[in-house]
């Protein structure tokens, strides 16, 4: 076991739990932009909320007050 404590230098990247976590965050936004865009576009071709909700896996309430009067 080592002492050393864990720095970005000299590290391999995929190791590296931080840059791991950014990609991951990275990743988080890319989606939420994506869904946010599909629910736009879900809107303007007059899908219900009811609808758009079930294909979120959430309550229409949720969906609304998530994504409704943007």
């Amino acid at each position: 076991m080592s002492d050393q404590i864990p720095t970005a230098l000299g590290t391999d990247d995929r190791d590296e739990p931080l840059v791991a976590l950014r990609r991951l965050q990275a990743a988080r936004a890319e989606i939420a932009r994506a869904e946010a865009e599909q629910v736009r576009r879900a809107r303007a071709q007059k899908y219900s909320w009811l609808a758009i909700a079930d294909a979120l896996g959430v309550s229409k309430q949720a969906a609304h007050k998530k994504y409704g009067r943007r």
